[in-house]
């Protein structure tokens, strides 16, 4: 455009100068040359690109939904980083990306034919989000973010993609912390149990126990298994990370689904050998040894044997998949 502009410039001036000269000389081509200077087709312009206004629809959507949901995701990524039980959300949103990323050139063929019923699933979303923010519920609030993005992936796209994105768009769930009161009802049985598995097999190992609930007496002190104890924390990271390990390492389905239910009692039973272990060394080494730091790292240690089993069935499944196909 810049060199368009400074085309006519010089062209104008060359009709002015040409229309000058020709007047000091007194010609009588006065006339031609203004005739000339008025029929002189402007010089024409270079053809443009039309610029791309597609995305300022998307744009201005996307503000929409940071201006409705930027109090709640700043709210939950602070829940992430102060409450140790819930610190595996990081990752969530981060692993749905990679999915979708992934999938990319699968879901570009996906053919786009687009639902009103997305529009119902949208307003049904916005009205969670209304009850939820004036009933303080921030399970509620929450939750509504991930019934908006499968209305408006309806809306625009239809059914076709939102199947194509319904595991990235569910695993989204494990991101939300559960209610205090959904929490406390899985933790304490999560706590007896714990207690009695502690209770049946430290005595096999010449350590005598009286169990009150989920209070281990010792004859050297009392071990309460409280609600850090509980084995809930591991037990939503290793189930988090089992879907990963699953999805990332294997193609059949049904092996998927087995190793995600595993990780719970794999959870489970591994923070009750923690228990064990701690009976054990409050018994015969130093109960004060037991709240310190072996406490902290038992806790990590616990984790990572509870891993290590998790593979190992995974390498089960695969052996026994191997000999099948040999036999075949």
């Amino acid at each position: 455009m810049l060199g368009s502009c400074v085309k006519l410039r010089l062209s104008t001036l060359l009709i002015a100068l040409r229309t000058a000269f020709a007047y000091a000389r007194r010609i009588p081509s006065v006339l031609a040359v203004s005739y000339l200077a008025q029929t002189a087709s402007l010089p024409e312009r270079p053809p443009q690109p039309a610029l791309n206004r597609d995305w300022w629809p998307s744009l201005i959507l996307l503000l929409l939904i940071a201006w409705l949901y930027w109090s709640i995701l700043f709210h939950l990524a602070k829940q992430w980083s102060n409450d140790p039980n819930f610190s595996h959300g990081f990752f969530v949103p981060l692993f749905s990306l990679f999915v979708l990323w992934q999938d990319r050139k699968r879901l570009a063929r996906q053919s786009c034919k687009p639902s009103s019923w997305g529009l119902l699933i949208m307003t049904f979303a916005l009205s969670v989000l209304i009850v939820g923010v004036l009933g303080a519920e921030l399970f509620l609030s929450r939750v509504s973010l991930l019934l908006l993005i499968a209305g408006l992936v309806i809306f625009f796209r239809g059914w076709l993609l939102f199947r194509a994105v319904l595991f990235p768009w569910a695993f989204l769930i494990l991101m939300i912390p559960i209610p205090a009161i959904v929490f406390s009802q899985i933790t304490f049985p999560l706590q007896m149990l714990a207690s009695k598995f502690a209770a049946l097999l430290l005595p096999l190992l010449d350590v005598p126990v009286l169990r009150e609930g989920n209070v281990i007496n010792l004859p050297a002190m009392s071990l309460e298994v409280a609600e850090a104890c509980s084995g809930i924390r591991s037990l939503l990271s290793l189930a988090t990370l089992a879907i990963i390990y699953g999805y990332l390492t294997e193609t059949r389905t049904w092996v998927r689904v087995v190793l995600t239910l595993a990780s719970i009692p794999i959870a489970v039973a591994a923070n009750s050998l923690r228990i064990v272990g701690t009976g054990l060394l409050v018994q015969y080494w130093d109960p004060e040894k037991a709240e310190g730091f072996f406490h902290l790292f038992s806790g990590w240690l616990v984790f990572v044997v509870s891993l290590a089993m998790l593979f190992l069935l995974h390498r089960l499944f695969q052996i026994g998949h191997g000999s099948t196909e040999g036999r075949r």
